[in-house]
């Protein structure tokens, strides 16, 4: 690692305090409560106008566990129920409208990893790189519905820690699937885990663990078993059992490494936000680090670094977001020459140095590490 920190051209330098002009609009959200009967039973429930369609239909299985592709809901609206991306203030509800749904529940069975649906951000490709468009980024940072969804999920999180926080060190949030993992082996088990990983994955994560605590935050979901235990008592229990399993195989977790997991994040903090692309409804989840920043105030934007393949996962924290080329096809010989943990060790080793991470701009990543000295191909 360099001495000094880089200079970075200022043309790669983003505005800061442009990208920190969030709206603070607390104006009181208006409620309507509605009424529902499912299987004999009636429920109650209040939407937000700020809510969407979606946000019903979510709420909806919490209250029942009928997932969102099996509901009909009858009597809400006349005629056929409007997309998810509608808004609850469009369908112009009067306080107390009762409906009707009908919908088989689901159990409380372990779903088969490599059949998960309603996970667009693995299996859909399709993104976009919000640091090259601030306007978009801070349309769902002023979003009424999305700082209640920061807020409700900062509630309902509780971490369990794995490893203690230190003092002084700077956050690495780090994606899993796909970015320092190849997913499909690992959930299907054509592969073993060591066999999934990424080149160098040890390594890297030796190297900046004297500079950073790291944050694993991970996608792949599974339904509670409400009778299952586990000694770490992660969120997600069940899912946990599995992917802490596939980790300690790894090596990741309970090995004598020279690193440690700090503590780990799954889908059930990340929330759908909405917007148009193209003049088209689209729809997303992202990662939002608020939610992290409430619960551990020592770290901000100032000194956390969220690495994905994904750019749409840093929708509300695009100057945070790192973003690396996905790992797949491992054991291909393709994958086995992959550099990129290489490349990205001397990239947090460098900018460890960096007092405020607002002051650079990640995605440039790769023109710093070519001015740096050394070899510039690793």
């Amino acid at each position: 690692m360099s001495s000094e920190p880089l200079v970075i051209p200022r043309d790669i330098i983003p505005d800061v305090a442009e990208a920190d002009n969030v709206s603070t609009d607390d104006t009181p959200e208006h409620w309507t409560t509605l009424k529902f009967t499912w299987s004999g039973k009636t429920f109650e429930l209040s939407v937000a106008d700020t809510d969407r369609v979606y946000d019903l239909k979510t709420a909806l299985r919490d209250l029942t566990n009928v997932p969102l592709e099996r509901q009909k809901i009858l009597g809400l609206v006349k005629g056929k129920l409007p997309e998810d991306q509608v808004l609850i203030a469009d369908l112009r509800l009067p306080a107390g409208k009762k409906f009707t749904l009908v919908g088989t529940p689901e159990g409380d069975e372990i779903k088969d990893p490599s059949r998960l649906e309603n996970l667009p951000d693995i299996v859909n490709d399709l993104d976009i790189d919000f640091t090259e468009d601030p306007a978009a980024s801070l349309a769902y940072l002023n979003d009424q519905r999305n700082r209640r969804k920061v807020k409700e999920a900062t509630e309902k999180l509780k971490i369990d820690m794995i490893a203690p926080l230190r003092e002084g060190k700077k956050l690495l949030v780090l994606d899993i699937d796909y970015t320092i993992l190849d997913t499909r082996p690992l959930t299907s088990g054509l592969l073993p885990p060591d066999m999934c990983a990424r080149p160098g994955l040890h390594e890297f994560l030796e190297a900046v663990y004297p500079y950073y605590d790291i944050c694993i935050w991970f996608v792949v979901v599974f339904l509670p078993v409400p009778h299952l235990r586990h000694h770490y008592a992660f969120r997600s229990q069940t899912g946990w059992m599995w992917l802490e399993t596939k980790l300690v195989e790894l090596g990741m977790i309970g090995s004598s490494r020279n690193y440690q997991i700090s503590f780990v994040l799954d889908k059930t903090c990340m929330f759908t936000v909405f917007s148009q692309r193209n003049g088209k409804p689209w729809s997303h989840f992202v990662k939002p680090l608020q939610i992290i920043w409430n619960h551990f105030p020592q770290f901000d934007a100032s000194n956390t670094i969220h690495i994905d393949d994904l750019s749409r996962n840093f929708a509300l924290n695009p100057r945070e977001g790192l973003k690396i080329p996905a790992f797949r096809n491992a054991q291909t010989p393709e994958a086995m020459a992959d550099r990129e943990l290489r490349k990205l060790t001397r990239y947090l080793l460098h900018i460890a140095q960096v007092s405020d991470f607002r002051t650079i701009m990640h995605k440039n990543w790769k023109q710093v590490i070519k001015l740096l000295p050394g070899r510039p191909g690793v």
